[in-house]
């Protein structure tokens, strides 16, 4: 199952869920007491999911690690291919 279908599923089990509750098809005593919440739910998860995505990016950005070996051999693996490229004749305009 790929996470597309993962997420979908979820999805639909919650709306189904919510809709049953917010149309009164589940009698449970405590929705009627809830029926405020239960109505702005799907907006607080979603906004409390946003929030976490955005927490992840932040926090994968803030700590991302440098990585100063591999860059210097990705220099010299750039470099070692422009002097390839030369010597098959091909000409590359330096910015």
């Amino acid at each position: 199952m790929t996470k597309l279908m993962e997420w979908l599923l979820f999805a639909v089990l919650f709306f189904s869920i919510w809709i049953a509750l917010i149309s009164e098809n589940v009698n449970l005593h405590f929705i009627k007491e809830w029926k405020q919440f239960v109505l702005f739910l799907p907006p607080v998860v979603l906004f409390v999911c946003g929030l976490y995505a955005a927490t992840v990016v932040l926090y994968r950005t803030f700590t991302f690690n440098n990585c100063e070996q591999a860059a210097i051999e990705l220099q010299e693996q750039i470099e070692e291919a422009k002097k390839d490229l030369q010597t098959k004749g091909i000409v590359l305009k330096c910015k």
